[in-house]
């Protein structure tokens, strides 16, 4: 094992690790890096340090030394409303690289990566691709729903709607003080819950380990098995490579599309791939998800708090579902097949546990997982745009959207930051029928933060929710609903179109179509030629405002920032 060859190249190894309280006969063990993002850093990680703790345990026990190693990550929930949220996009290729560093500069025979949410679990996946050592994922669940089912995600709503006047003070400090009653990823299908799915979906994680619920013994059940079987895999010399392959990022893109993910994904599942040595292009998942059933009645799209999505069987029970559209012969952690990890869970008794579940809260699993010819919808969930305002594209959750916008002529409301834009929704200055363009936020403008604030005051509004779009370079959270329309690419930092709209001009919206343009210069439509001649002017005049980072990581990340259509990483 390659811990055996370091210790042979580097003397100091020994005595260095029995100054930390190695034995001798540890020394010579299988030697496991538990990477945890554990930290007070928000609830999804307050809890990791008990499972990191477990899983140590399981390969102390099972004839292998574990280490523990951690760099802990931060919370889009907490950073949104302030700069802090430029952080975030840059914070999962800090992690990343965090484990590179970790893994390079001390050689391990395998990995547990313990993370639960929006940039942890990304980033976690991209650092098991890169360092390629057998490894295997664990997430640290979801949290309970509060009272009435009150999930974190209709707090932004609440907030509107009390600054509008509509709700009192003393009802928005009630619902804050009851959303998040336990640790765990908040409790709807945001970017944290879908890619905790995206990490079983690739056969990362132990099966039906995904977004259990985080004060269940099921999670540290799920630790213990992780610690023991990566013994296995490193003993096998089973790597990420030799298991994930371009159809496990297939699978994963169709579990999204039955799930109605995150459209973070499309940021993050380019990434992780590129780390496997994967070309996978965000296009991949608009053809994947044309004909897809959608089946998920989770939150915000749907009824119910994430907590009943392992209730209702989990991603082995969507994957069940959609068993005929899925490449069963995809390796997984387990050493076995993703088509033989479902027949066992089958065999084993798992559905029956779910059942029980479901029975505890009144439902049947197909009231929160649909079955394959009931679906909820059977087009997928997410639309790639392309167009003369969208060159490279542009993302849209389609079934968060209104039908009405599906095929929509609006005009143009440009602001250069999203304060602005909020502000002018705040004020009433939008009407419908306007095109909220907020711009110059992608990432290598301040680093691709979410828009939530801006998508919930609009969504929330009755006037607007129905009646206009929110077209950005930047991102949203995976909670946002409405006709948001993010990614824009080229961005606007770049001189992409998205920085040479002015006010009236107007915009053709077609997701059946996937089309967005600009289809008229100052409320008159105009001949697609005549357009490209007056952005031509326009871009002859435009000027590149200066970044405002001149020094640190967002120096180092606005730089080096690939396209939101490729991940949005650094090169």
């Amino acid at each position: 094992m390659i811990s055996q060859d370091i210790r042979k190249l580097a003397p100091e190894q020994d005595p260095l690790r029995m100054g930390m309280g190695w034995t001798v006969e540890d020394l010579s063990k299988p030697q496991i890096m538990v990477e945890s993002t554990f930290g007070d850093s928000h609830p999804g990680s307050a809890h990791l340090l008990s499972l990191v703790e477990e899983t140590v345990a399981a390969v102390n026990q099972h004839g292998g030394k574990a280490a523990r190693y951690f760099a802990t990550d931060i919370c889009d929930g907490m950073a949104q409303g302030h700069d802090g949220m430029n952080y975030s996009l840059a914070s999962r290729d800090m992690l990343a690289g965090m484990i590179e560093i970790h893994a390079g500069a001390t050689p391990f025979d395998g990995g547990v990566f313990i993370s639960s949410c929006d940039k942890a679990v990304p980033a976690h996946l991209m650092g098991i691709g890169r360092v390629n050592m057998p490894s295997i994922l664990v997430t640290g669940g979801v949290m309970n729903a509060g009272p009435d089912l009150l999930t974190l995600e209709q707090i932004g709503i609440y907030a509107a709607q009390c600054a509008r006047g509509e709700i009192t003070e003393e009802k928005l400090q009630w619902y804050k003080q009851h959303a998040c009653p336990s640790c765990g990823a908040c409790s709807f299908m945001g970017t944290a819950s879908t890619m905790q799915v995206m990490g079983e979906a690739l056969g990362l994680m132990l099966p039906g380990t995904a977004l259990l619920p985080a004060c269940s013994t099921l999670l540290t059940d799920a630790a213990r098995q992780a610690g023991e079987q990566v013994l296995a895999l490193a003993k096998l010399g089973l790597r990420p490579r030799d298991m994930v392959t371009r159809e496990s990022f297939e699978n994963a893109v169709m579990v999204h599309a039955a799930i109605s993910g995150s459209t973070n994904s499309l940021l993050h599942i380019p990434a992780i791939a590129r780390e496997f040595g994967i070309d996978f292009d965000a296009e991949l998942f608009d053809r994947l998800h044309r004909g897809a059933h959608y089946l998920l009645d989770i939150r915000p799209a749907g009824r119910w708090p994430a907590q009943y999505f392992t209730y209702a069987g989990g991603v082995p029970r969507v994957m069940e579902e959609i068993r005929q559209v899925l490449h069963l012969d995809a390796m997984t952690v387990t050493g076995k097949t993703l088509g033989e990890n479902l027949d066992e869970l089958k065999r084993s008794g798992y559905y029956d546990r779910c059942d029980e579940d479901c029975a505890k809260v009144g439902l049947r699993w197909q009231d929160i997982i649909r079955p394959y010819d009931k679906a909820i919808g059977t087009d997928g969930a997410i639309a790639i745009l392309k167009g003369n305002l969208a060159p490279d594209g542009a993302v849209i959750k389609h079934t968060a959207c209104p039908k009405e916008m599906f095929q929509a002529t609006l005009r143009a409301r440009p602001f250069d930051c999203e304060e602005d834009a909020l502000a002018a929704v705040l004020r009433h200055d939008i009407q419908p029928g306007d095109a909220v363009f907020i711009r110059y936020e992608g990432p290598k403008g301040s680093g691709m933060p979410e828009m939530f604030y801006t998508s919930e005051a609009i969504s929330s509004d009755p006037a607007l929710g129905r009646s206009i779009a929110l077209i950005t370079d930047g991102r949203f959270s995976g909670a946002s609903t409405g006709p948001s329309i993010g990614h824009v690419s080229p961005e606007a930092a770049e001189g992409g179109p998205i920085a040479l709209v002015e006010t009236g001009d107007l915009i053709r919206i077609d997701i059946p179509n996937r089309r967005l343009d600009i289809v008229g210069i100052a409320g008159r439509e105009m001949p697609q030629k005549e357009v490209a001649a007056v952005l031509e002017e326009r871009k002859a005049a435009w000027v590149k405002p200066e970044s405002k980072y001149t020094r640190g990581v967002m120096k180092l990340f606005t730089q080096n920032a690939r396209s939101p259509m490729e991940g949005g990483g650094m090169e």
